[in-house]
């Protein structure tokens, strides 16, 4: 069954603008045509929901361009996971981080406070 444009963007989330933004930037591979339409596989689709839930990650266009590579028309999907991993970390990190200063203000709160009651 053939997957067009349109169909894509109902299932990926994404608009039709983004898709064919996408293709130009090469982070998918361009579509196999039927005539004048593009025909998209379930790859494709894969590899579209990965770039929209990556941007709502924080991950970059860039940062994705280097790391969603293609071997024999399919995206080297262990490549992905392991940057997948790296960006699960640097979350965890930045999560972290938030903690301590929340901690941080938390002390500073508490000495408020206490200088508020001793006065």
């Amino acid at each position: 069954m053939a997957v067009y444009i349109g169909e894509v963007a109902k299932k990926t989330g994404l608009s039709v603008k983004a898709i064919r933004f996408y293709e130009e930037k090469d982070l998918i591979i361009a579509p196999k045509r039927k005539g004048v339409y593009r025909v998209y596989t379930p790859e494709h689709i894969e590899v579209l929901k990965l770039i929209s839930e990556a941007k709502d990650l924080g991950v970059t266009l860039s940062e994705l361009k280097g790391v969603i590579k293609y071997h024999n028309g399919s995206a080297n999907w262990t490549e992905i996971n392991a940057f997948l991993v790296v960006v699960k970390q640097r979350l965890e990190n930045e999560l972290q981080a938030i903690s301590e200063k929340i901690a941080k203000l938390d002390i500073c709160i508490g000495s408020i406070n206490s200088c508020q009651k001793t006065a």
